[in-house]
Parts: structure tokens; C-alpha cells; sequence
């Protein structure tokens, strides 16, 4: 039984990783910390450990409300007096 290393070589394409990822209707955006953090307003919110070094945007939809987005998904609505992130449908479900 061969060992993949002799089996198979390197692509000779170059990988540059993912473009920046823009939020122009979004009115901030930020860095998700290592440890799943969203860090606003020095308070911190755990959003996931899945996102760790990702940009999300962020709009002020009210007073202390913020709505949380990556890419082009709504992931959720952040309070801050509560620091907690409240969930919307799941945005990488079926849409029927």
C-alpha cells in the first residue's frame, strides 16, 4: 500500500486563500476573536468559535441592537445590555 506523499503531488497553482469580505450596507464591521468573540462597546459577546478570525458585518437596527451578518447571511441579533446573540431562521436552510 502506497503513502499518498508518493502517490500524489503538490497543484502547481498558487493559493492566495479567500478575498476581504465587504459589508457596504452594513454600518461597521469587525474581527470575530479567536475564541468566538465579538468585542464592542468593551463588552463581549460569544458568537461561535466556527467564525474565529472572520470579519462580520454590523448594522444598529435599535438602541443596543445590533443585527450580525457574514457574507451575505443575517445570523443574528446581538444585545448588548444582555451580551447574548439571539439567533434568526437558519439562513442555510432549504427555502421553500
Amino acid at each position: 500500500m502506497a503513502c499518498p506523499a508518493s502517490v500524489h503531488t503538490p497543484s502547481p497553482r498558487p493559493d492566495y486563500g479567500l478575498p476581504n469580505i465587504d459589508y457596504p450596507f452594513r454600518g461597521h464591521d469587525t474581527l470575530i476573536t479567536a475564541c468566538g468573540r465579538l468585542c464592542m462597546h468593551s463588552k463581549k459577546i460569544n458568537i461561535s468559535t466556527v467564525l474565529a478570525g472572520q470579519r462580520v458585518g454590523l448594522k444598529e437596527v435599535d438602541d443596543g441592537i445590533w443585527l450580525v451578518s457574514f457574507m451575505q447571511y443575517d445570523l443574528g441579533y446581538v444585545d448588548l445590555e444582555a451580551r447574548t446573540l439571539q439567533t434568526v431562521d437558519n439562513p442555510f436552510g432549504a427555502k421553500v
